[in-house]
């Protein structure tokens, strides 16, 4: 069975523990987070990424990465106004972030650009979901009080949905029928929900502890169970790696037109500790481009073989039908015969 790791922040003890999920051993705590509900990602378990609201009447805030391995913060970025629910996609290339002003911000996480900004809600923007592959039209009303947090199965049409609300329950729906499934009643307040990839089990974050997000993840391959956070050199340090650039404040910099220039290699199966694969959209731009320019005289090769292709079946379809008129006279031929006899 894949090692798995349960992360889990509180607005109390201001960190983020790392434990393992079958064991229950700590890997790592990081310390000094005020991460907001629905506020701590991990970026494709390349790196964890949360955002701080320390003061809920600041008009402040910042979005801080830490390594595997390491305690401290390695990257912070301020963007224009504080940040609560954070997301990434399932691959990386982008972090998503909602605004206590209903605005929801994009970003590129090789660069740090901000792709877009556009107003959402009204009010903060509390909660987002990574993807979604397919779109029901349910509406779901059983919660008395409101919703705290929603995960999605990964069984597609077939998944389940769990529902998390400040009327203490639980709700299990299934996504295919859109029907309540099951109703479980906690003690206390749920404030974050996370899904076991199996669909088998879930986990309830409540005001008692408090939690206020929970996620459950495969062991990145760089988190060592063997290295504490007293551990006086970070192998991250020791291998020269290091974090994409902070995330940028505001969409039209100096520099948003100018080109990455830093490539870092694919992704390796191997236990030896490498750096992420980013490729930005400016270097995807410019290799299309290249491929065209270059591509001209083999799209004609291409061209003139699918001609080629395609007479040759005109020609056996010809021949098909000649073989079908021949039998066809024939048989004509020799009915008349026939006939006349």
């Amino acid at each position: 069975m894949e090692a798995e790791v349960v992360l889990a922040s509180s607005p109390t003890d201001a960190g983020v523990s790392c434990w393992d999920l079958h064991t229950g051993a700590e890997h790592l705590r990081y310390k000094s987070c005020a991460s907001s509900p629905h506020g701590l990602a991990s970026v494709a378990g390349r790196f964890l990424a949360s955002s701080q609201l320390r003061d809920r009447k600041s008009s402040s805030g910042s979005i801080l990465y830490w390594s595997w391995n390491k305690p401290q913060v390695e990257v912070r970025s301020f963007p224009a106004e504080p940040i609560k629910a954070l997301v990434s996609n399932s691959q990386g290339t982008y972090i998503a972030g909602g605004g206590v002003s209903g605005d929801i911000y994009f970003w590129e996480v090789a660069t740090g650009k901000l792709l877009k900004k556009w107003h959402a809600h009204y009010r903060a923007v509390s909660c987002l979901e990574e993807e979604a592959r397919h779109l029901f039209e349910y509406s779901f009303h059983e919660h008395s009080l409101r919703v705290t947090d929603v995960k999605t199965g990964y069984g597609g049409s077939n998944a389940i949905i769990v529902s998390a609300s400040e009327d203490r329950t639980c709700k299990v729906w299934s996504l295919s029928r859109g029907k309540l499934l099951r109703n479980i009643v906690f003690p206390s307040i749920v404030d974050a929900i996370s899904l076991d990839p199996g669909e088998h089990v879930f986990y309830a974050c409540s005001r008692d502890g408090p939690v206020n997000n929970v996620l459950v993840i495969r062991q990145p391959q760089n988190l060592n169970p063997r290295t504490s956070a007293n551990s006086p050199v970070s192998p991250l340090r020791r291998h020269g790696l290091t974090l994409p650039p902070p995330l940028e404040k505001f969409a039209n910099s100096p520099d948003e037109n100018a080109h990455a220039k830093v490539f870092i290699g694919p992704q390796t199966t191997s236990n030896h500790l490498l750096d992420s694969s980013y490729i930005s959209v400016q270097t995807m731009e410019a290799q299309i481009k290249e491929l065209q320019q270059q591509g001209s005289s083999a799209a004609a090769e291409v061209d003139i073989e699918r001609l080629k292709s395609e007479q040759l079946r005109s020609v056996q379809m010809i021949q098909q039908w000649k073989k079908m008129y021949e039998n066809l006279h024939q048989f004509c031929v020799t009915e008349l015969l026939d006939g006349t006899h």
